[in-house]
């Protein structure tokens, strides 16, 4: 399987889904991590040029651990707008990663790069297998199937599936601990460090599908919308 996740700043993928990527890692299946911008505001002591390039090397990092491709878009953090120039680049990246499955980020999320990347996102998946829809590489075949990915605290994000992460949490931290510079940026600004927010996160989505760690997602159900659940690793349904 493939499988292509998209995120809008270097560490949201791993925050968000890393402990699900971790389970497709170890079943073999082909990862793609895409990244929107470059995060290069997101220090208390470094220049923008300086930051980038730092949140470059962690992500390069993170994703050898998962065996991951990287596709790093590049565009500056907090400045990411849907727009002709930033779609054709989503649709030239889900070409890339030619997925059968793709993550991305709730419109509805806090922050304005992470609601502009998850609709961006999701408004190049059609696109991406129009032939006419030129960029340069050509379309796809098929249209990947589409999840969002749960939102930073669980803020306004109802799921509809589950998945399993208590083999994979620690890999989720793993990867996390390579985005070394945001845990000092987070410490800064929130007054608090990835490990304790996603053991936290895990554990109260995992209380609420009867687990014990979860990573929480939503089905894509706009059209055309067909059955995926197969395609999550360790899945479980939210009981209604």
């Amino acid at each position: 399987m493939r499988v292509l996740a998209v995120g809008a700043h270097p560490d949201d993928v791993e925050i968000l889904c890393g402990g699900t990527l971790g389970l497709y890692a170890r079943a073999g299946d082909d990862l793609t991590i895409a990244i929107a911008t470059n995060g290069n505001v997101g220090s208390p002591t470094l220049d923008k040029d300086e930051i980038a390039a730092v949140r470059r090397v962690e992500a390069e990092a993170s994703c050898r651990l998962l065996g991951a491709e990287l596709i790093w878009m590049d565009f500056d953090d907090e400045w990411l707008f849907n727009e002709r120039d930033s779609r054709r680049r989503f649709i030239e990246a889900i070409r890339q990663a030619r997925p059968d499955v793709m993550f991305v980020h709730n419109p509805a999320d806090y922050h304005p790069d992470h609601r502009n990347a998850g609709q961006i996102a999701l408004d190049a998946r059609i696109p991406s297998a129009i032939r006419l829809v030129e960029t340069s590489l050509p379309a796809l075949t098929e249209l990947p199937h589409a999840f969002l990915m749960d939102t930073l605290g669980g803020l306004e994000f109802e799921p509809d599936v589950y998945v399993d992460i208590a083999e994979t949490l620690t890999v989720k931290g793993e990867t996390l601990a390579q985005h070394a510079s945001q845990d000092e940026w987070l410490q800064h600004l929130y007054g608090m460090g990835y490990q304790q927010f996603i053991v936290e996160q895990a554990e109260r989505r995992g209380g609420e599908a009867g687990l014990r760690y979860a990573e929480a997602f939503r089905v894509v159900g706009t059209y055309p919308s067909r059955p995926s659940l197969h395609l999550l690793p360790n899945a479980h349904a939210r009981a209604r």
